[in-house]
This record gives C-alpha cells, sequence and structure tokens, in this order.
C-alpha cells in the first residue's frame, strides 16, 4: 500500500476521510482554492512520481464546479508523472442524459466521460450508475460497484425481508435492480409504470402486480426533487400497501425534496452518503448509510491488482 496515494477536492470530503480510514491511510496533501475571479486553482502538496493515485470527487451539486475541479486535478497529476490515476466517481452527474430522446438533444453523459478521459484518468471507479451503458462511453477500465448489498443487508435488519414484504420497481428500467434486492431479500416484485411529460414530472399510469396488505420497499438508484418516488408512494397507498419505505444509493433531495417525503406516506427513507447531505436536509425520516467500506474495499482490490467483481457474488 506504500505506492497509494488518496486525493480528495472539495466535492465529499468527509467520504474521502472515511475511506482513507478505511484503508489506513492518510488523505494526500492537495489545495483546492479559486481566484478572485471564480477560476479553480490546483496545487498538489507532495510528489506522487510514479504513486497510485486515487482521486475521490463526485460530482454533486455545484455539479459544474465539482466537475471542473477534477478535471484540473487529474491534469495536475497526470503533469505530476503519476503512474496510475483512478478517478473514484460515487456519483456520476450529468448521467440521466445518456441517449438522445428528442431531436437535436445532446449525451451529456458520454460528454463527461470523454471530458473525464482526455483530463488524464487511467481508469474509473463508479458507485450505481444511472444507466449500465455508460460504462461503454469510456475508452479506459470502469469498475462498477452497486450499493444494493449494502441497503438489502439494512432493510434485513429491519425485519423487512419476510413474506409480506414486496419490492418495488418504480420504473420499467430499475426492474434490474429491484430484482437483485428482491432476490436478495427474498421477497417478489412490483412494478410502477409511469411517464415522463417533462424533467422532474411524473404521471403514474399502473403498478404491475399485488401489493395490497404487504409492505413496499421502493429502490430506485437517485431521488431528485422527489416528486416521482412520492407519487409512486402514493400510489401504492391508494392500491392497499400497510407501509412504504423507500431507498436509493444517490440523494441529490434538491429543491424541497425533503419537505415532499416529509409530508407523504414514506415511513423512512435509506439513502447512502455518495452525495454530501446538508444539515438542512437532515430528518427523522432519512436513514444514511455509508459506502466507505464498499469503495475503500474496491481501492484496495484495484490497487493489488484483484478481482473488484467477486464483492457481488450472489447479488447481480
Amino acid at each position: 500500500m506504500s505506492k497509494m496515494r488518496i486525493f480528495t477536492g472539495n466535492a465529499n470530503p468527509k467520504l474521502a476521510e472515511k475511506i482513507a480510514a478505511e484503508l489506513s491511510v492518510d488523505l494526500g496533501r492537495i489545495k483546492v482554492t479559486h481566484f478572485s475571479d471564480g477560476e479553480i486553482c490546483v496545487k498538489i502538496e507532495e510528489s506522487v512520481r510514479g504513486e497510485d493515485v486515487f482521486l475521490i470527487q463526485p460530482t454533486c451539486w455545484p455539479v459544474n464546479d465539482n466537475l471542473m475541479e477534477l478535471l484540473i486535478m487529474l491534469d495536475a497529476f497526470r503533469r505530476a508523472s503519476a503512474r496510475r490515476i483512478t478517478v473514484v466517481l460515487p456519483y456520476y452527474g450529468y448521467a440521466r442524459q445518456d441517449k438522445k430522446i428528442k431531436p437535436r438533444e445532446p449525451v451529456t453523459a458520454r460528454l463527461i466521460a470523454d471530458l473525464v478521459s482526455v483530463a488524464g484518468a487511467s481508469r474509473v471507479l463508479c458507485v450505481d450508475l444511472h444507466a449500465g451503458q455508460i460504462q461503454g462511453f469510456f475508452d479506459l477500465p470502469v469498475d462498477h460497484l452497486y450499493a444494493g448489498p449494502l441497503i438489502a443487508d439494512y432493510l434485513a435488519k429491519q425485519n423487512l425481508a419476510d413474506g409480506s414484504t414486496v419490492v418495488v420497481s418504480p420504473d420499467v428500467g430499475g426492474v434490474p435492480r429491484a430484482r437483485a434486492l428482491a432476490e436478495h431479500l427474498g421477497t417478489p416484485i412490483a412494478i410502477i409504470a409511469k411517464r415522463r411529460p417533462e424533467p422532474n414530472h411524473v404521471e403514474i399510469m399502473e403498478i404491475i402486480g399485488d401489493v395490497s396488505g404487504h409492505t413496499c420497499i421502493m429502490i430506485d438508484d437517485m431521488i431528485d426533487t422527489g416528486g416521482s418516488i412520492v407519487q409512486g408512494a402514493q400510489a401504492l397507498f391508494e392500491r392497499g400497501a400497510k407501509a412504504v419505505y423507500a431507498c436509493c444509493t444517490h440523494g441529490v433531495l434538491s429543491s424541497d425534496a425533503i419537505e415532499r417525503v416529509a409530508d407523504s406516506v414514506i415511513k423512512e427513507l435509506v439513502i447512502t452518503d455518495t452525495i454530501p447531505l446538508a444539515d438542512s436536509k437532515r430528518h427523522p425520516k432519512l436513514t444514511v448509510l455509508s459506502v466507505a467500506g464498499l469503495l475503500a474495499d474496491a481501492i484496495r482490490r484495484i490497487h493489488n491488482d484483484d478481482s473488484v467483481s467477486v464483492l457481488f457474488q450472489g447479488y447481480i
């Protein structure tokens, strides 16, 4: 481990500190500041020549600032002769723009992949990408981690793995994620069919599966404004669900999402710390699990050239 260095920008330093603690290493010394006109200034304050560098920087809010920080730090490490630079992206910003739906739309998820590659990344480590095809946008190795087992273990400890529980996918695209969780918990699955007339607006069309008299667990990769998950929970409740839990990997929780969840029928919302949670967003209904141990295991395996996929044997 002597040739491994862990660095972080300003996006989620608390998570980086937890990862470094799991690995029993100190965070590398780097200064990321701003010039008076807002331009980002990066200074690596120790030698990284020939080192195996892991740069932890989710591109969460403020997305563009954190993304630009990442690109500039990558350029700095490349020019400092690091042997290998692994970008650890607990949350991949712009991931929802992964394909063209209408004419003249960008595929921004591919653009971000190109920027990270050109800036100097050697490989990328992600957690629960919005769409699996994003891995193919990179012309370099991508390790894709899943927070599902972490969430499943927590739910099992809450006695939500019995026969009265149903795992619910909030849309058709999330069925593989819901199926993996359902198989881990030993429960049936249901699906909410919906449509999006425009971004951040959802219309529930139908629920496929039996939810009446069951405790429902809704699982998604991210929750942004909370509209989709709250409407889905209400639809489940109206169809006879006796309780509704919600969980996701990335708690974007923009705008008044927390207020929506607080006022909804959702009993508990479980998220992870891939995105830092502001104190103003903390609520008794909200439970935050840490992915630090998962990322630390993956980083250790990448550094030692061991298999990463063994972390998820029996889950996917």
